[in-house]
């Protein structure tokens, strides 16, 4: 449904160009007319009537071109402009048929109206005094002084606004602004003064509408662009602030605040796309460096040390350097709790440091935090399933190496814990058997951590050994005794032993 407001906002539009189509319906228009000035001015006027704006406009430049001292051809222009929302172009026009027809109340009214909404509240205060005191119509007259009030009590309602804001009543002087620029529209210092209100209000998204808009209604507005780069900036959004820096440089290259905000700008954003780079290319040490160097070349703004530090996480948990990864991430949360990135790496972090419950704490964290994130999800089920794992048999602590072993350490710790517990290096019956039992929980151990499928089941939290999970393939149970690893060499090229599997 369309609001009442938006309605009225649409029908106000076309007034002009309505007025303009009663006006060209009168006869009698004196001004001097030459037979092809006139054949463009008709073809105009039909052109206009049917709404054909872009041809009636050809026609009345045509018009103008043929008789520059005709005020009907400029009129009529200006109300082709109107009609095409291009105000700024029109109000020359309605100005230059004022010069040539002083008494023409329905150009000076709607140029009035014009300046009203420019802000320009004494000349239009002024056009709408000329037009009550020129005998105009009664509608005229009763228009001209209904706006000649308004244009009074703005110019009472921006003292005010003025006033609140030297005084840093900036609430207040935003609601008063609110009033102006409701028909000031195109007021670009209004809405500039009003951004001001908002950034000190820390209403940032505000600000920059208001900027925005001002940096389009004042072609040279260098400082609108400047003030919407610095607020793009403090926000941590470093690439919108690069591109509003260099619009206002490509209205003047020699703007020394832009210029050196420019240069601050483009270096940070230069670090912080090489670091992604290198993040891509899994040069995760090299990522770290780039990081740390853009905390250095923008220490004061929080959000790049924030950005910076997680993706410093986000490196070290990559790179499997565990305990880093677990301090940086910590120093993340600490600012921002729910920081889905820094819960993700800093859980998978202790997973290598073989803290489950408390990556399956992070993950649970991220999973409150997120929208269906399938990592979270898939990160905290793999938490899970290695929390219970290790509460049965943890091969990676039978051999006493860390989850992230290459195979040559695996192997190293495999030979001497298997030396070490060798059944023959034990006389006792009751040392031996304990033996034994040490003994197969080793090479078993050894068997699936140097076995690459083995490992990878392992590692998602399934013991590739446990006959419970061999059910699933076919009901394939299995049973290994001390007897089947006598006489292996555990230095031998082939490997200390084979497996061998009895079927039930």
């Amino acid at each position: 449904m369309v609001a009442p407001r938006a309605c009225l906002s649409r029908v106000f539009s076309y007034v002009p160009f309505l007025l303009v189509l009663i006006d060209l319906q009168c006869e009698g228009i004196e001004g001097g007319i030459n037979a092809e000035v006139e054949k463009h001015l008709e073809m105009g006027k039909k052109l206009l009537a049917a709404g054909q704006l872009a041809d009636a406009l050809s026609h009345f430049h045509a018009a103008v071109d043929g008789d520059p001292d005709n005020y009907v051809a400029y009129y009529r222009r200006a109300t082709v402009y109107l009609a095409m929302g291009k105000s700024k172009s029109a109000l020359p026009d309605l100005s230059k048929v004022i010069e040539l027809k002083p008494d023409f109340t329905s150009a000076r009214l709607q140029r009035g109206n014009l300046l009203l909404k420019q802000g320009k509240l004494n000349e239009a205060a002024e056009d709408f005094k000329k037009v009550i005191l020129s005998n105009p119509s009664e509608k005229e007259q009763n228009e001209a002084r209904s706006q000649l009030t308004k244009a009074d009590e703005l110019q009472r309602i921006i003292t005010q606004a003025r006033a609140a804001f030297e005084q840093q009543e900036y609430t207040a002087a935003s609601e008063l602004l609110d009033i102006l620029i409701e028909t000031c529209v195109w007021d670009s210092e209004l809405r500039e003064l009003r951004a001001e209100c908002y950034i000190q209000l820390d209403e940032s998204g505000k600000a920059i509408s208001d900027l925005k808009a001002a940096s389009k209604l004042k072609y040279d507005n260098t400082e609108a662009f400047y003030k919407i780069s610095i607020i793009y900036y403090q926000l941590g959004d470093h690439e919108l602030s690069l591109g509003e820096i260099r619009e206002c440089l490509k209205l003047d290259p020699d703007h020394k605040q832009c210029f050196a905000h420019y240069k601050q700008v483009k270096k940070l954003n230069k670090q912080l796309t090489t670091g992604e780079d290198l993040v891509r290319q899994e040069k995760f040490s090299d990522a770290i460096n780039k990081y740390e160097s853009a905390m250095k070349t923008e220490p004061n703004v929080f959000q790049y040390t924030l950005y910076a530090k997680e993706r410093i996480c986000h490196c070290h948990s990559k790179n499997e350097q565990a305990k880093e990864a677990i301090r940086t991430c910590t120093e993340v949360l600490e600012q921002d709790a729910g920081n889905i990135n820094a819960l993700k790496d800093r859980a998978e972090a202790y997973i290598l440091e073989e803290q489950y419950e408390e990556a399956i704490k992070d993950f649970e964290v991220a999973r409150d935090h997120s929208d269906n994130d399938q990592g979270v999800k898939e990160g905290l089920e793999r938490a899970q399933k290695l929390l219970k794992q290790s509460q049965k048999k943890d091969y990676y602590k039978i051999l006493g190496v860390k989850r992230n072993a290459k195979k040559r350490e695996i192997i190293k710790a495999y030979r001497k814990l298997a030396m070490q517990w060798h059944p023959d290096n034990f006389q006792e019956e009751n040392e031996k058997k304990q033996a034994e039992k040490k003994f197969i929980d080793i090479a078993a151990a050894k068997e699936v951590l140097t076995d690459p499928e083995m490992r990878k089941k392992f590692d998602s939290g399934e013991d590739p050994l446990d006959p419970e999970n061999q059910q699933g393939e076919g009901g394939q149970h299995f049973h290994r005794s001390w007897n089947q690893w006598q006489g292996f060499n555990p230095f031998g090229s082939g490997g200390p032993f084979n497996f061998k599997f009895h079927f039930n």
